[in-house]
């Protein structure tokens, strides 16, 4: 690299429907870079056709990642600067990318957002659910255990989560979090943001399931679910829990501190209960 400065790597948003949504600085970065990395370099032409850039692009995807990225390295490394873009919205969002900035970053190259469309936050935001804390699941794996041990996390979580699914699955996937006890629980399903058919449809989980089964939805969908209510157990679920740990041995203090932890309830209270035990023994 004798002498040269390394280039950027401009990590671009792109419009999900409205293209409208392009930014004036995300036009000026892919008229100004090197080259442009799309997903699908047809899809991004008519992207780049329609803002009257010529900058010339490369093909950039999970399915040649990996024997592509050393030489976006060793071209950025030589000076040029390229950017990154995926077929719509936020790349390394549920996209290919994520190979490319850690490389980046390892080599001590600047990443640089230009931040714009997220098919996500459009949702969340249209929701009308709480948007102070969430957690994003992109697309659920489709069958096995880890897709059970993804619902189940799900239907633990206090807060709000943003997950991806397709039309034809969505139906089912309402439905499995309704058997596991979230019929009640908020949701609302984004679909088609910013493009002609946009809409946000709301209710409870058992509601949607009920509707989408009868109307299949056409599109692509953005789900978020509200978190679940904090349940607070019985005093004598809590009793029976101590009375089972202190019969194994456990100390009236150890007792109350793996209750207080397991059940949520407050460690004063579990002690207390540890304690009327001992006394009633």
């Amino acid at each position: 690299m004798s002498g040269t400065h390394s280039g950027s790597l401009y990590v671009v948003s792109t419009p999900i429907g409205n293209m409208g949504d392009f930014s004036f600085r995300a036009v000026e970065v892919l008229k100004s870079v090197s080259l442009v990395l799309a997903e699908d370099t047809r899809h991004t032409k008519g992207l780049l056709v329609r803002y009257e850039i010529v900058t010339p692009m490369a093909s950039y995807h999970e399915h040649n990642e990996a024997k592509t990225t050393p030489a976006i390295i060793a071209r950025l490394s030589g000076g040029e600067s390229l950017a990154l873009v995926s077929d719509a919205g936020t790349p390394l969002v549920s996209d290919p990318g994520a190979r490319l900035v850690s490389a980046c970053v390892d080599a001590g190259i600047s990443v640089i957002p230009v931040p714009g469309a997220s098919a996500l936050l459009a949702a969340l935001v249209a929701s009308g659910i709480d948007a102070t804390r969430f957690t994003f699941f992109g697309f659920l794996t489709r069958t096995g255990s880890e897709r059970r041990a993804t619902l189940d996390e799900i239907t633990s979580l206090t807060h709000t989560c943003v997950l991806y699914e397709s039309s034809n699955r969505l139906a089912a996937t309402l439905g499995e979090l309704e058997q596991r006890g979230n019929a009640d629980r908020h949701v609302a399903v984004a679909r088609e943001m910013t493009k002609q058919f946009e809409e946000v449809r709301r209710g409870t989980v058992g509601e949607l399931r009920t509707y989408y089964e009868d109307n299949p939805p056409r599109g692509e969908l953005v789900v978020v679910l509200s978190g679940a209510s904090v349940r607070v157990p019985d005093d004598s679920v809590v009793r029976e829990r101590v009375r089972a740990l202190r019969a194994s041995g456990a100390s009236s203090r150890d007792a109350a501190a793996a209750v207080a932890s397991e059940l949520g309830v407050s460690k004063k209270l579990a002690y207390r209960m540890a304690q009327d035990l001992g006394d009633a023994e």
